[in-house]
């Protein structure tokens, strides 16, 4: 096979890769940051750097792991470099919290219900921003990406029962946040 035939395929199933997991990094990077511009900003930057490794990528962990691994490399870093953290004092890009609960899927037919569903995830939103980046990490995974518990750790390099520990501990935090409601 000739080196163009051997990239060429490589190109087309680098192509399947995103077309398969481009929606789940782009909605892990949303949630963490919250912004609709840094999420899309970040998402491309990952598929960018998995592209450029793709030719090292040993498939020993599923694409989905090691591509939601850059994606939590490239959110550190944002989060490090203060030059990036414009969002702090504008959110005119910012998700807006009830925009956002129209996302959700509700059974509830009430304009009232809706109201408090709202609410509801509002208190949510703001429970989790309080979290260190470590808990809202492994928060953000389990209950936005509905990640197991393995995949958490295989995912961000943390042993199962670390991973386990800032789940347990960013729950009771967002519990406390709640005023003890689920």
């Amino acid at each position: 096979m000739s080196m163009d035939a051997a990239q060429e395929i490589a190109s087309l199933e680098f192509s399947e890769v995103v077309a398969k997991h481009r929606q789940q990094i782009f909605r892990f990077l949303l949630a963490s940051t919250r912004d609709v511009d840094m999420a899309e900003t970040l998402t491309q930057d990952c598929f960018l750097k998995a592209y450029r490794n793709w030719s090292g990528f040993r498939g020993e962990s599923s694409a989905l792991t090691w591509l939601m691994r850059i994606a939590i490399n490239l959110q550190k870093d944002h989060w490090r470099n203060r030059r990036l953290q414009f969002w702090r004092t504008t959110r005119t890009n910012a998700v807006d919290v009830d925009e956002a609960g129209d996302w959700l899927p509700s059974n509830e037919s009430s304009p009232e219900q809706q109201v408090l569903a709202r609410e509801r995830i509002k208190d949510v939103w703001r429970a989790v921003e309080k979290l260190s980046g470590r808990q809202k990490t492994v928060f953000l995974l389990r209950f936005v990406e509905e990640m197991d518990i393995g995949d958490i750790a295989e995912t961000t390099s943390l042993s199962e029962g670390t991973v386990k520990a800032h789940l347990s501990r960013a729950t009771a935090k967002v519990r406390e946040q709640l005023g003890g409601r689920k």
